[in-house]
């Protein structure tokens, strides 16, 4: 059963991060410097322009990358710098094709803790500590990939009850939720200075 999903906030797009682990890995990916419904609403206009239902790695990673880079920039582009992401979007999926053999899902599936997962997503191309953690809690949260200390490795974000990130955002007052303590986060790094 495929979890539902609130990310982008479209139906289809929604739809396709909840049965698509890489849908899902993409759109964390692409969530930088962008409002976060544009960037999880990216696998689905990827997977559209490649007139596909899902998204591959085996297919993206051998996409031409000139060719690649025109398809995320088509207007609408798929995000604020479609050359830079699309290049990253191969390198993720070139290296889910070399240690995972295509299948995001084996990140998750042998793994015996949380502390491991969030090493395997660290490793991932584009991934950071900040959104190898909250991709992590997204994982434990919305699609019940509940490894022993899951919660811990994703730190504040991990937290039950929390609206810190993509992870706590289950509808259209989550999300408000966490647009307003993300607000309340840079007043107080800005007053911090």
């Amino acid at each position: 059963m495929n979890p539902t999903i609130h990310l982008a906030q479209q139906a289809d797009a929604d739809e396709l991060l909840g049965r698509s682990p890489l849908a899902a890995l993409v759109g964390m990916l692409l969530d930088q410097q962008v409002p976060m419904e544009w960037a999880f609403a990216g696998p689905y206009t990827i997977a559209q322009r490649m007139g596909t239902e899902d998204l591959d790695a085996h297919d993206i990673a051998a996409r031409d990358p000139e060719a690649f880079v025109a398809l995320l920039s088509e207007k609408p582009a798929v995000h604020r710098y479609p050359g830079s992401m699309a290049k990253r979007i191969q390198q993720l999926c070139q290296y889910l094709v070399d240690e995972y053999g295509g299948d995001p899902t084996a990140l998750w599936k042998d793994v015996a803790t949380g502390k491991e997962l969030l090493a395997r997503l660290n490793a991932l191309p584009g991934f950071g500590k900040q959104k190898s953690q909250i991709f992590l809690a997204l994982l434990g949260k919305q699609f019940g990939v509940t490894p022993k200390g899951w919660r811990e490795a994703a730190g504040a974000y991990g937290e039950a009850g929390s609206y810190r990130s993509a992870a706590d955002i289950t509808g259209p007052e989550s999300l408000a939720k966490v647009r307003a303590h993300k607000q309340e986060m840079k007043r107080a790094a800005k007053s911090a200075k």
